[in-house]
């Protein structure tokens, strides 16, 4: 059983003792407080999900605190304390928003039914709260939240876009959101409800990607034991999304080609065409023009990728978003962690602000979900945070962002030992991305 805080206010102190050894055999955290201005002082240092009121006490009475804990936190579930006499005015008190009453002389086993009802009816609650928010953010843009001018740009081309059938290329950093992109246009689109289909294109082994995109017969080769349908397929009426398109083999390159040409294709060890009924949306956090000129990515292929394309911007481009993105994924990561967090100190968000988030919003999420789990109170505070220290603040005067990129890199993989698949988690980028930053900033594992 999950215990539950809760705050006993009475002014008889038999009463209160009662109660918290009852409560406090039952699993639960209990507070004590003598007085409703207790009470109140109390409400403000923490937070609560069952108060016990008496109706009558001297001072501040049982009703004033139900008004004053309406006003402050309604989400908090008050229980009247009364005398058989006074059941009237609890009567009046839940018409008032307290959520039920008990009469003394209490039964511990009906006070304990009682908790239990409320405890399971907050948690429905916050699991309908949650699902209410989920489905807002899928019917507008999923989960991407801004009000940035960049990103509100970015809402008004999605919803331009999304309507058409044109093959479209979203550019940008790890961890800006191009996911996220690309199933809004397809949620917003005529083939919203045919299928999503994510290819990751970087995650899927070379000599895989053929049976993964294509499908296969069965006996095609020696392991395809039975016949498979590939994403091409699977994505029949929907959308396929091809991300990190970047990373595909040159013969790959050629078959997508023929597919995106032709509008048929073939399992592996197949004979009968297939129709490729299915929008494509690409993308890719490199930069496929100098591929192209490279040699290393074909240049009718990627024209046939860009007939639309834009970029997602950077979290360091849209700082403003910063504060309104960090509420969004407390209030996801509390309710999954059922943890009475709600916001950042001022000191914690002053850091964050100079912080120039190299892994973008994905490292920011991951960022707040580790100090959701590791955080003691309601409010999160530097030390929750332990990626942000001084030698991570960003300093434009003193350092390029790619030194302050290589800084960070390095510090990740020292405290982790050179795990490089917990070291990409923290910064929020795939394992071959990390590699490849590896290599390029010429970064070696100490002796």
């Amino acid at each position: 059983m999950n215990s539950t805080k809760i705050l006993i206010v009475d002014d008889e102190l038999i009463m209160r003792e009662s109660l918290a050894g009852w409560l406090e055999r039952d699993g639960h955290v209990v507070e004590t407080a003598a007085s409703g201005e207790e009470a109140l002082q109390k409400l403000k240092d923490s937070r609560f999900e069952i108060l016990l009121v008496d109706i009558k006490m001297e001072g501040m009475s049982g009703l004033d605190v139900l008004t004053k804990v309406q006003e402050s936190d309604p989400d908090v579930a008050v229980v009247m304390i009364t005398a058989y006499g006074s059941i009237s005015t609890a009567i009046e008190a839940m018409k008032n928003g307290a959520v039920d009453y008990l009469l003394k002389p209490f039964d511990p086993n009906a006070l304990g039914v009682l908790i239990d009802k409320i405890t399971e009816n907050q948690a429905q609650a916050r699991e309908i709260l949650y699902h209410r928010e989920q489905y807002k953010d899928r019917t507008r843009f999923e989960s991407m939240v801004g009000q940035s001018k960049p990103m509100q740009e970015i809402f008004d081309l999605i919803q331009d876009v999304a309507p058409t059938n044109s093959t479209i290329m979203i550019t940008g950093e790890t961890g800006t959101g191009k996911g996220l992109a690309a199933k809004a246009i397809h949620t917003n689109s005529p083939r919203c409800d045919g299928p999503f289909v994510v290819v990751n294109c970087g995650a899927i082994p070379k000599h895989l990607m053929e049976s993964e995109l294509f499908g296969h017969q069965k006996g095609a080769f020696t392991d395809a034991i039975e016949t498979k349908k590939g994403r091409l397929e699977l994505a029949h009426g929907g959308t396929l999304f091809l991300d990190e398109i970047g990373e595909i083999s040159m013969r790959m390159q050629i078959d997508l080609l023929q597919v995106l040409e032709d509008r048929i294709f073939y399992r592996v060890g197949g004979t009968q065409p297939i129709e490729a009924y299915f929008r494509v949306i690409a993308a890719t956090n490199r930069n496929l023009e100098e591929a192209v000129k490279a040699g290393i990515f074909r240049e009718d292929l990627y024209y046939r990728l860009n007939v639309i394309s834009f970029s997602m911007p950077t979290l360091r481009e849209r700082k403003e978003d910063l504060p309104l993105l960090t509420e969004h994924f407390i209030r996801r990561y509390a309710q999954e962690t059922n943890k009475n967090i709600d916001r950042v100190s001022r000191e914690a968000m002053d850091e964050m602000m100079l912080y120039e988030w190299p892994g973008n919003v994905r490292e920011l999420e991951n960022a707040i979900e580790r100090a959701v789990v590791m955080s003691k109170s309601r409010e999160i505070q530097p030390e929750d945070l332990p990626i942000f220290r001084p030698e991570h603040l960003a300093a434009p005067h003193d350092n390029t962002l790619k030194e302050i990129e290589k800084s960070h890199i390095v510090h990740t993989l020292n405290e982790n030992q050179w795990n490089i698949a917990q070291s990409a988690k923290i910064l929020g980028i795939d394992r071959s991305t990390l590699y490849s930053k590896i290599k390029r900033y010429q970064i070696s594992k100490p002796a």
